[in-house]
């Protein structure tokens, strides 16, 4: 099968999702500055939410531009995958407007973890499919920087009632450790 409708369903999801995002901030009331003060909370999670939309985004890209076809079992998959991903708006809203309280922080690093594992099974899922000499097989090697991730996202959610600044800062260390251009694809198409 072709991977240009699994692509472009991904691409319109993902679209949705930041979409819902945006327009789930309410607007101030008021016209001084000191009205912005009580969605600070609302902003910040959610430009750590399209951060890591944007890091989704642009490694399933670079993923699926090694695919030669599609199986079923990638179809569910990557299905399994935009499936965790649409439950980000709702964690973020939930952080955002309860001020990064523990439990909003627990829900939204087990939606993070679920995506990290969501993201890995469509990996192995495209190798299987594509063989163990495959471009993606090459490129994520041993793949440390998920494994990375998602012992961090362990750690955030186990920390987020005992530590709500450790969970975070587990989050957010774990978009910017995804922020740094990661070119094995790349590497390997060329």
């Amino acid at each position: 099968m072709n991977k240009g409708r699994m692509e472009a369903f991904s691409d319109g999801v993902l679209a949705i999702i930041l979409t819902i995002m945006v327009l789930s901030m309410q607007v101030p009331k008021g016209v001084s500055f000191a009205a912005l003060l009580p969605v600070v909370p609302v902003f910040l999670s959610y430009i750590l939410s399209f951060i890591y939309v944007g890091i989704y985004w642009n490694n399933h890209h670079h993923m699926l531009h090694t695919v030669t076809h599609v199986t079923g079992s990638i179809l569910w998959a990557n299905l399994h995958l935009l499936f965790w991903l649409s439950l980000l708006p709702f964690a973020t809203g939930w952080m955002g407007e309860n001020s990064f309280a523990a439990p909003a922080l627990f829900l939204y690093g087990v939606v993070l973890l679920g995506c990290a594992i969501a993201y890995r099974i469509l990996q192995i899922r495209i190798i299987a499919s594509e063989g163990p000499d495959s471009v993606l097989a090459k490129a994520v090697g041993q793949d440390r920087k998920g494994t990375t991730s998602i012992v961090l996202y362990v750690l955030g959610v186990m920390t987020s009632f005992a530590s709500p600044w450790l969970s975070g800062a587990c989050y957010i260390a774990t978009a910017i450790l995804w922020l740094v251009p990661d070119r094995r694809v790349e590497r390997q198409i060329q």
